[in-house]
């Protein structure tokens, strides 16, 4: 156990989703002693980037359009910001085609670490919770289609920490 900060009580936060196009609101209400803020990756307005720290005991709602289409982290960008999501102050964004796409099983994994003792990972989870998917295996359909959303959200790992600002990867 440790002493988590959440976006909506949860660690990963709530899967946001939308239409590309959508008019986005979402507010943030600081209720920690620390400053947070709220970063969508995607394209959106240099005002609603989430730069600026919203301090504790305040709040700010953030309007942005989805888009483009295809799966954009978000994540608290305060400085320490390996410190903030490491925490767990991330999650993803959804954003479907305007257009029909074939019917699929959805599979939806968040990979983050977790120190708890300096700045390692200590512990790797998927979803927010270690082990979880050894124990109770994801089950498909064979034949059947399956679209995954998967984003990396390991912080004080130098090799495998990355994530994309205003790009998509197409994966087939």
């Amino acid at each position: 156990q440790f002493h988590a900060w959440t976006f909506g009580g949860t660690v990963p936060g709530p899967i946001i989703r939308a239409t590309a196009g959508d008019l986005l609101r979402i507010r943030l209400r600081n209720l920690t002693d620390h400053p947070h803020n709220l970063h969508f990756h995607g394209a959106h307005t240099p005002e609603m980037d989430g730069w600026e720290p919203i301090p504790p005991g305040s709040e700010f709602t953030y309007e942005i359009e989805a888009g483009p289409s295809g799966l954009h982290p978000y994540h608290c960008h305060v400085a320490p910001l390996a410190e903030h999501i490491s925490r767990g102050l991330y999650g993803m964004l959804i954003v479907d085609p305007p257009e029909w796409r074939p019917e699929a099983q959805e599979v939806a994994l968040l990979l983050s670490g977790f120190e708890v003792e300096g700045e390692r990972n200590r512990l790797m989870a998927w979803n927010g919770v270690a082990g979880y998917y050894h124990r109770y295996p994801i089950k498909v359909v064979a034949g059947e289609p399956v679209r995954a959303y998967v984003v990396n959200m390991t912080e004080y790992e130098p090799v495998g920490s990355f994530h994309l600002h205003a790009e998509t990867f197409d994966v087939y």
